[in-house]
């Protein structure tokens, strides 16, 4: 049995929305989820919070006294991202998949990534990525998915939610996600002809990206070996992948699950990185990585990074404040590794293979690279 259960959340009325992990909850009077969460010494996280900033600022600095002529994290403060949400209807299934659209900044055929919610998420989730890679010169299309996304928990009963996303964690919908991305893809290449997106995607240059449960669907479609389909869940038109918070599956072995990966991934997990559903812990994270022999690889481990921390903001079971850092460090090496293996850019390549990581980089957080193949 593949393992499947993947955490995402939301918070509801008395938060903007997060999407991409599940928390604990509790029910207030009025019927909405109620943050649990330890108390909290505000002047120790002030002061966390203080050194954090100057952490950042420093980085900012030593980033832009390196970068050169290749800066991942570079731009248009002019440009203002426009999203367009749109529905495929998958025929074969009579299923309906909803996407969110990022476009770049001009009308030329532009490179296209997609990306896969984690459980209970939705297109909107992960908005920080989208935004960022459309302003990179991407149409970012994020897929949702039904069965296993938001509507799982806002049509159950506040006191049976987490029931509710356990029982969506399953083989069934792990497959549903797998032919949504195959029918996105279809999809894309028939409005590239005509209709919304017509003649705006480039789709020789298609990378897959996605957490937690979506990060389950982008292994799968791009290049993960099972004992049941051997590679037939593979989809040919994706040239590289970006997944957060990686796993192996239960009934196989990382050797055996992704020995024949034949495109360049880039892994992205944090030290603290456990989903409350499902049993993988940031250790097991790690297994993927040595595991990869056929095509370039990367991985990147933030320090004190929590399961969160590929969402928009972190959330009530984080026991630690944000690092400003983070997101930054997944903007930078995303883009870097999209504008390497998709746009065939070779600054962004020596900027990926040299000391550029490190320069958004953290000390203490963990960076691997393996480009030649």
């Amino acid at each position: 049995m593949l393992q499947l259960c993947r955490a995402t959340a939301e918070h509801t009325r008395t938060r903007v929305v997060s999407e991409g992990h599940w928390f604990p909850a509790k029910i207030d009077v009025s019927g909405v989820l109620a943050d649990v969460a330890p108390d909290i010494d505000w002047k120790r996280s002030l002061s966390v919070m203080q050194r954090a900033s100057l952490v950042f600022v420093s980085l900012v600095l030593v980033h832009f006294a390196w970068a050169g002529s290749y800066d991942p994290l570079f731009v248009d403060p002019n440009f203002h991202p426009k999203a367009r949400d749109l529905t495929v209807h998958d025929t074969a299934r009579n299923r309906d998949i909803p996407v969110r659209i990022y476009f770049p900044p001009n009308d030329k055929p532009a490179p296209v990534v997609l990306f896969s919610h984690g459980l209970g998420g939705s297109r909107q989730g992960s908005k920080f990525l989208g935004e960022r890679w459309a302003a990179r010169g991407y149409l970012a299309v994020f897929v949702q998915h039904p069965g296993s996304d938001d509507l799982v928990w806002k049509n159950a009963p506040p006191a049976e939610r987490m029931a509710a996303l356990r029982k969506a964690a399953s083989l069934e919908n792990f497959f549903l996600r797998v032919g949504d991305i195959r029918a996105v893809l279809d999809q894309l290449e028939a409005w590239n002809k005509s209709g919304p997106l017509a003649n705006r995607m480039d789709l020789t240059r298609i990378g897959m990206s996605g957490h937690s449960f979506g990060a389950v669907t982008t292994q799968a479609v791009s290049g993960e070996m099972f004992l049941m389909s051997g590679t037939e869940l593979t989809d040919p038109r994706i040239r590289a992948a970006v997944i957060m918070s990686p796993s192996t599956p239960e009934s196989e072995t990382a050797e055996r699950a992704f020995g024949e990966v034949k495109i360049p991934w880039l892994l992205m997990t944090g030290t603290n990185d456990v989903a409350p559903i499902g049993e993988t812990d940031a250790k097991a994270r790690l297994t993927v990585y040595p595991a990869l022999h056929g095509a370039p690889k990367y991985q990147v481990v933030l320090k004190n990074a929590d399961h969160s921390v590929f969402a928009d903001r972190a959330l009530p079971r984080d026991r630690r404040p944000g690092n400003l850092n983070h997101h930054r460090v997944i903007r930078a090496l995303s883009t870097a590794f999209w504008d390497a293996y998709l746009q065939d850019n070779k600054d962004a390549l020596a900027w990926l293979n040299g000391t550029g990581p490190r320069s958004v980089m953290e000390p203490a957080d963990d960076w691997k690279a393996s480009p030649e193949k």
